[in-house]
């Protein structure tokens, strides 16, 4: 069940992007990469057994928001990406804020649910800021590096649009690695023993790597979507 579920976050998390974008372009990107960025935080707080390993979830959410990315780079290009960068780190700012806020509230003698969403966001604030952080410098890396690539097949081809899948995955690849090693070290040390946390980011990184190279469709199909929408305005 955990691996069909896994799946099916995946597929949704991905397509999400596509049908956002297709209905409100690259705004629809922004908002959909501004709802990835808040829910990973929240769902990576679970952890479980799946596909042979032990992983936090949110991996799913947070490959989706360097899809995000990349399609902005490809699409409307480097200045764009950053832009949405930038956004992600504001709602994530804002998120701690507001979830410290929750957390200093006396609740009604007949609330039944405080000490349950404490439970959750006590940890919030350290988890925030770790993603905070490891969200920044990857996603910056990510946008440097996708366009560092691009000028690269540029310069091999002569072409904008040869290598897709290229740039997409070699920025990706990379940029998931440092996201996962920064997060899970400054998030979770003295949470799980240094082991256990060896093993989450290795098993983290073994689905993001499946899933840098599943969301490079994706991306085509992006550009695909942007040419039609293109087509049909001048039509």
């Amino acid at each position: 069940m955990n691996e069909l579920l896994i799946i099916a976050t995946l597929l949704f998390a991905f397509g999400g992007v596509l049908i956002f974008f297709h209905f409100f372009g690259k705004n629809g990107v922004f908002a959909w990469l501004a709802f990835t960025t808040v829910t990973a935080n929240i769902e990576v707080l679970v952890l479980v057994n799946a596909f042979g390993m032990e992983q936090t979830l949110g991996n799913t959410l947070f490959a989706a928001s360097f899809l995000a990315t990349d399609i902005l780079s490809e699409i409307y290009g480097k200045k764009t990406a950053n832009k949405a960068v930038c956004l992600g780190i504001s709602v994530s700012a804002a998120f701690i804020v507001l979830t410290n806020i929750w957390m200093h509230y006396s609740p009604s003698a007949n609330d039944w649910a405080y000490e349950s969403i404490k439970t959750v966001f006590s940890n919030t604030p350290r988890l925030m800021l770790a993603s905070l952080s490891a969200y920044a410098v990857s996603e910056m890396f990510d946008v440097w590096a996708y366009h560092k690539w691009w000028n690269f097949t540029k310069a091999k081809t002569g072409s904008t649009e040869k290598y897709l899948w290229l740039r997409n995955n070699g920025s990706t690849l990379l940029s998931q690695f440092l996201n996962i090693v920064l997060f899970n070290f400054a998030a979770f040390a003295g949470i799980y023993d240094f082991s256990t946390l060896a093993k989450i980011t290795v098993s983290c990184y073994v689905i993001y790597i499946f899933t840098s190279f599943l969301d490079t469709p994706f991306v085509y199909l992006a550009r695909k979507i942007h040419k039609k929408h293109n087509a049909d305005s001048d039509a």
